[in-house]
């Protein structure tokens, strides 16, 4: 069984920056999507990030310009780089991966708090 390990998570100030990464603990192949997702406290999950096999990428508005992600196919590791953090970045952030054959993966969660 596959399992999705996150890290990076922490406490920052706003303005600051964070670092997450999201390591895969076997092979993972053919990989439709490799997703970054935050649920805040009484919010409902909301995708933050995404990036497709072909390499194409989407942000979700409110972070456009601040977070980047990216993507190690060889390592089937997938980061967040975010910057500028701001206290509505208060969030639970879980990696998901989309495999065309086997199926999908979800991270435990990494928690991320900004203060103002």
């Amino acid at each position: 069984q596959v399992q999705l390990v996150e890290s990076g998570g922490g406490f920052v100030q706003a303005g600051g920056s964070l670092r997450l990464s999201c390591a895969a603990s076997r092979n993972i192949f053919s990989i439709n999507v490799m997703c970054w997702y935050r649920q805040a406290p009484g919010k409902q999950r909301e995708l933050v990030a995404d990036i497709r096999g072909g390499g194409r990428i989407n942000y979700a508005d409110s972070v456009t310009g601040r977070f980047t992600i990216s993507r190690d196919n060889d390592k089937n590791t997938v980061s967040l780089q975010m910057n500028s953090l701001k206290p509505e970045d208060t969030a639970v952030y879980y990696c998901y991966i989309r495999s065309v054959f086997q199926g999908d993966y979800w991270g435990q969660g990494t928690r991320v708090t900004v203060s103002s």
